[in-house]
């Protein structure tokens, strides 16, 4: 009896994308006929040990499999050569284009056969129609990506040589950082050339009745006046009567409407998750990477719980809109959906790929999803949310009132608003706007002056940047791309040429060497507007207007005669050891202070020969309250995060979080600690059964 031959089996279709945990939301999707497999970022790039870019041949670049990256690539061609189709799923942006080329490279598929989709969302309808409409690789969009590479690794291999040789070893320069550096220093400068200048302002407290208000000096005879010092105060006291009561010569009645901000783009989803959440932007985009690539909902499966989350665009989907608007109608009534479909103008130069950061469906709310994601992830899935359902709301309405007290010629004024409608703000409120309600004041009232403050102010210098402000900065300069702001801002303080105190940046000494170097001998390199103008040139190149070879080219040449320049001119930098003040407890020679890769230390000045080296540690002027014979020092975790140990230690293991303040708990004896909140500094027990408020820089017992 003849056997019975066993099916073929059928070959599947292979789609390769960047993550592993894209590919397994991905293949529960596409179902089983489909074989999803991740090539784990790049496999290809410019070799690390030389330029890799032939200069007489076109700026032709010398690609080579990343080290490390073997195993993945052959997995990647056999997967490949069992497939009935391949198919190009990376991210939809320039370096998700560049992947899906050098993947076509690797395992010889034809970059012009239609086997590139993109989606902008992994959910299972996205997916789905991406594979309908194929395209092939879109060469002008790879072409953009390869400059920046290429321009990037031209300015880096050529500048860091020169900072190894001039001032320290282990140093390097980039083109993007380098103008996020100078952001900082200039603005450093700014402040230490800052002149502060006096004024004054008198604040009163009016009474109509028994209903008192509070108003503010404005100006005299009708004309707005300000008070540059003591003497113009008093004058202006002089003509006032006490006796007398003030005339309310003016009420002007408005109502205002505010309205929502624009769903976040990269940029000001950084900006508020830094402001509002307390995350670096690496987080942020951390945090964002796992909500877009799918979270596991139980019965659900794993879904793609935001759209892509590097754009520039404001813009949302028709069907987005509509669905937000259903779900305002069903949960907060008519009232708060936005009539019609909302446009949000774009910047000038945004790329517009892509939409808006949004939730992949309204009707998954935060508080629906909370027991499957982190902390961190519904902290920001809430954030991304709320923005996104405040933007397709309708304006908060506020009810507002000005009124003009006048007494001989001296006018005070005073402003008042009331929410008459909350709109948007029901959802999301980015201003956090107060009621101040006033007695109702007409014209020709009388009120009567009860008490005045007469306070000194002096003009403060503009604030140091924090991440959020740097990103904001860059962006308005147009430097860098939604990709590029977290990775640069990583980049600057990992070489420490910045560091962060609480959440400001501040440039360190030698950030401060660089900078003077490269504005020095490459002004184009840390020119904001010569910059920005590259990046509208990459951008011409990825919209086929420019020819990419022909951007590298005016950049390299005026680049390369600076750099000749630059090579035979500069002096070596001396960075000089300072004295520590004490001796070496090993040998006995002089401690120094030496400049490391992550700032100063102590070191022995026989070194090499003696290699003795100490943290430079700040006391914070209290005893151990464990030994009681050490000094309580400021200390840095591994992730720079600050922290208070004894001086002691092995010898005492004393630590605190908090930062002891020499008192104890009069209930248990525990040392108090000093925290802050929203109102400012706290004073506690650690036990949690003492506190003390601290309230106008006085600590008051609660």
């Amino acid at each position: 009896m003849p056997t019975k031959s066993k099916p073929k089996k059928r070959k599947k279709t292979l789609v390769i994308v960047e993550s592993p945990a894209k590919a397994k939301t991905i293949e529960k999707y596409l179902g089983r006929n489909y074989r999803v497999i991740a090539s784990k970022g790049h496999i290809r790039d410019l070799p690390k040990s030389q330029m890799g870019i032939d200069f007489d041949n076109n700026y032709k670049p010398k690609y080579i499999s990343i080290r490390g990256k073997g195993d993945t690539i052959k997995e990647l061609k056999a997967e490949a050569k069992k497939a009935k189709d391949v198919y190009l799923a990376s991210d939809p942006d320039r370096e998700g284009e560049a992947i899906a080329w050098h993947v076509a490279h690797a395992l010889n598929l034809d970059d012009t056969a239609k086997n590139r989709v993109t989606f902008n969302e992994v959910t299972k309808d996205a997916v789905k129609n991406s594979f309908k409409h194929p395209r092939s690789i879109d060469m002008d969009t790879v072409n953009a990506q390869q400059a920046r590479r290429i321009l990037d690794r031209i300015v880096g291999y050529s500048l860091s040589p020169i900072l190894w040789d001039k001032v320290k070893k282990g140093l390097s320069a980039g083109r993007v950082q380098s103008v996020a550096l100078k952001l900082v220093i200039d603005r450093e400068k700014e402040i230490k050339d800052f002149k502060p200048q006096e004024y004054w302002t008198i604040d009163a407290e009016f009474k109509k009745g028994r209903k008192a208000f509070k108003s503010q000096f404005w100006g005299v005879d009708g004309k707005k006046k300000e008070l540059p010092n003591n003497d113009a105060v008093q004058a202006i006291l002089a003509k006032i009567d006490k006796k007398k009561e003030f005339t309310v010569n003016k009420v002007v009645l408005r109502e205002r409407r505010r309205q929502p901000a624009a769903p976040f783009t990269t940029s000001t989803m950084q900006q508020e998750a830094n402001k509002r959440l307390n995350y670096r932007t690496r987080r942020t985009m951390s945090i964002a990477q796992q909500l877009y690539e799918g979270i596991s909902l139980g019965k659900e499966g794993t879904v793609g719980l935001i759209t892509y989350m590097r754009t520039d665009s404001k813009r949302t989907s028709p069907i987005a809109q509509a669905e937000a608007s259903k779900f305002l109608n069903e949960k907060y009534g008519k009232e708060y959906a936005a009539k019609g479909q909302r446009h949000f103008k774009n910047a000038e130069d945004a790329q517009d790929a892509h939409e808006a950061i949004r939730p992949t469906s309204v009707y998954r709310t935060p508080e629906s999803l909370k027991s499957v994601l982190t902390t961190e992830q519904y902290r920001l899935y809430k954030l991304i949310w709320s923005r996104f359902l405040a933007s397709e709301m309708t304006p908060a309405v506020y009810d507002t009132v000005r009124a003009d007290s006048e007494q001989n010629g001296v006018t005070f004024r005073t402003t008042g608003s009331k929410m008459k409608f909350a709109g948007f703000t029901k959802v999301y409120d980015n201003q956090q706007e107060k009621n101040v309600e006033l007695p109702d004041l007409n014209e020709g009232d009388k009120v009567k002056l009860s008490k005045s403050d007469n306070k000194q102010h002096f003009t403060l210098p503009p604030a140091r940047y924090t991440e959020a402000s740097l990103v904001h900065s860059l962006e308005e300069n147009g430097v860098g791309r939604p990709s590029t702001y977290a990775p640069t801002i990583d980049t600057i303080q990992r070489r420490y040429y910045v560091k962060l105190e609480g959440k400001s940046i501040v440039p360190t000494e030698l950030g401060e060497i660089v900078d003077n170097l490269i504005e020095q001998f490459f002004p184009d390199i840390v020119n904001v507007d010569f910059t920005a103008q590259l990046e509208n040139d990459l951008d011409s190149v990825e919209e086929g207007k420019k020819n990419w070879v022909k951007v590298i080219d005016d950049y390299y040449h005026p680049f390369k005669k600076e750099l000749d320049k630059a090579d035979s001119e500069i002096k070596k930098v001396q960075i000089k050891d300072e004295p520590a003040g004490f001796n070496c407890d090993i040998c006995g020679a002089p401690m120094v202070i030496k400049m490391g890769r992550y700032g100063k230390f102590y070191a022995c000045s026989r070194f090499p020969d003696c290699r003795n080296t100490k943290a430079i540690v700040k006391k914070i002027g209290v005893t151990c309250p464990k030994c009681g014979k050490g000094d309580v020092v400021e200390k840095k975790s591994k992730r720079n995060r600050k922290f208070f140990g004894c001086s002691r230690y092995p010898e005492c293991d004393f630590v605190s979080w908090d930062k002891p303040i020499g008192r104890n708990c009069p209930n248990d004896g525990h040392f108090l600690v000093e925290k802050k909140n929203k109102k400012g500094l706290v004073v506690l027990c650690p036990n949690g059964d003492y506190k003390e408020e601290a309230k106008d820089d006085t600590v008051k017992e609660s």
